[in-house]
């Protein structure tokens, strides 16, 4: 049977534009791996992988006209929000060389043999060794930045693991005009092209998940397609960690006092936060606790004006428009669900956005509501009216993991004296790996401190996939002991050739 052909398609018109590249069969994923596989040592020299990062983010800003214009052929994103895209992935790149510089990620740790200890130290070195392959899977959303140069494959690179992108079917011929930059920043600083290779189609993803050669995986997608990849993973002969992003809610508390203070100051922010992208960014506030009320009121009227006044957008392709069509009007039909502003279809190809309103009480106990506690993807949000802290607590309670949780108080420049804040963000805290205060969860800063991860679904593991810690899961720890010095790797002489921060004896090496 010949090869599938891989379209990329307008989702402008959902036309076909032209035939990019044919799924892999299960043999050239074989050799893609194995051409990984065999290249991983060429990865071994840190000032080499730190060259890789900075060319490949070099080339891409050249490139930037070129893939821009067809990134946005492809997702209907549109060159401002492709450009800021393209700038924040190859920021990322440079940043990973950065980290790759410093050499702390290798978390070097030498103790010293110590007889008077009890029980007795034996001399002990540790640190940080790459994985190997690593199976990367682009995101619809981002074609740059959760994509094939994106912060998977950063950050894998960065590590050391050579990887091999399963390319996402929304954005094919972006995803060839990407690696075909990567690849040659790797010839250019001296490195095998195969560190980095790319395969298309839904059965090439099953198989190289499944491939003895894949170290570890990386995704970036749905509950339904992550979870069975997830499973995939663990069900080999020899499980691998599997890093995947599925979904979340997001969910926003909006205190009594921030909506007496703030009300249309909120209702604007959660409209441009939610409609953002077309709705389509996996950081979308899309469940709302706002007082009732009239403060809520206003909050609400506030949402009205400003959802209203925004224009139909073209989602990443007519499967998901279908999908978000058929599931704002599921929810908008269950009892007490009222739609201030009906989401929907806005054309034979765009969507409008708009949001739902129901009592809280609806929400408190297990029933047919609980579809409103489910992502919707796409430009739509539900806000609960909630008539005391008990109900907010209850809530709470129920819903799932998430990337972000958000709590809006009193005051621009909250202080965190409002009495019940303290108790909010504790309740909070459990559900997500970034909290918020008075902000909006769109935009995820590439630094060291972000965490873009939370507890399932939003991710199946407790890494973050943004910011400088995220090289840490394509590491995993290794102990020397009682080796004679000349067969240690040289991070871990005493010598310290590589000039690596390190902790010896216990203490940070001055």
């Amino acid at each position: 049977m010949a090869a599938a052909p891989v379209w990329s398609v307008d989702p402008r018109t959902g036309k076909q534009r032209e035939q990019v590249a044919q799924e892999a069969t299960a043999a050239e994923v074989d050799s893609a791996v194995r051409g990984a596989h065999a290249v991983r040592g060429a990865l071994a020299d840190r000032t080499v992988r730190a060259a890789l990062l900075r060319t490949a983010a070099d080339l891409l800003d050249a490139a930037g006209e070129h893939v821009i214009e067809a990134a946005d052929a492809e997702t209907a994103l549109g060159p401002v929000r492709l450009t800021g895209e393209l700038a924040r992935t190859t920021a990322q790149l440079r940043a990973f060389a950065e980290v790759v510089d410093e050499g702390a990620f290798l978390d070097v740790r030498i103790d010293h043999a110590d007889a008077d200890r009890t029980p007795p130290w034996p001399d002990l070195r540790r640190y940080k060794v790459p994985l190997g392959v690593v199976a990367v899977y682009s995101a619809s959303n981002f074609p740059f930045a959760f994509s094939v140069p994106g912060g998977d494959t950063a950050s894998a690179l960065a590590a050391g693991c050579p990887v091999v992108v399963k390319a996402h079917p929304d954005h094919p011929a972006t995803s060839e005009l990407c690696v075909s930059v990567l690849r040659r920043a790797a010839a250019e600083v001296g490195l095998p092209e195969d560190v980095v290779s790319l395969v298309h189609g839904f059965e090439a993803g099953v198989e190289l998940v499944k491939h003895p050669l894949v170290s570890a995986a990386g995704f970036t997608g749905s509950v339904r397609g992550g979870r069975a990849l997830f499973d995939a993973a663990a069900a080999r002969p020899a499980p691998i960690p599997f890093h995947g992003e599925l979904g979340s809610l997001n969910p926003v508390v909006v205190t009594e006092a921030a909506a007496a203070g703030r009300a249309e100051e909120i209702g604007a922010g959660l409209a441009g936060s939610m409609t953002l992208g077309v709705g389509q960014f996996c950081t979308k506030p899309g469940f709302v606790l706002a007082p009732a009320g009239e403060p809520g009121d206003r909050l609400v009227k506030s949402l009205t004006a400003a959802v209203s006044e925004t224009e139909p957008g073209v989602m990443l392709d007519h499967r998901m428009r279908d999908a978000f069509v058929a599931g704002v009007a599921e929810r908008a039909a269950l009892p007490g669900v009222d739609a201030p502003v009906t989401p929907g279809a806005g054309g034979e190809h765009t969507v409008s956005a708009g949001f739902l309103t129901l009592p809280a009480a609806l929400l408190t106990a297990e029933g047919a509501h609980d579809l409103l506690l489910e992502e919707c993807f796409g430009p739509v949000a539900v806000v609960a009216r909630y008539t005391s802290t008990d109900e907010v607590t209850s809530i709470l309670s129920r819903l799932p993991g998430n990337l972000t949780a958000t709590l809006h108080l009193a005051g621009e420049e909250a202080d965190g004296t409002e009495p019940g804040a303290a108790e909010l963000l504790a309740e909070l805290t459990p559900l997500a790996g970034r909290v918020l205060v008075n902000g909006w969860p769109t935009g995820v800063a590439v630094a060291p401190a972000q965490q873009h991860g939370g507890p399932y679904p939003a991710t199946t593991s407790t890494s973050t996939s943004v910011g400088a810690t995220a090289i840490e899961r394509w590491l995993r720890p290794v102990s020397y002991q009682s080796t004679p010095a000349a067969l240690l790797p040289p991070e871990l002489r005493d010598e310290n050739p590589l000039d690596l921060p390190r902790r010896v004896d216990g203490r940070p090496e001055s």
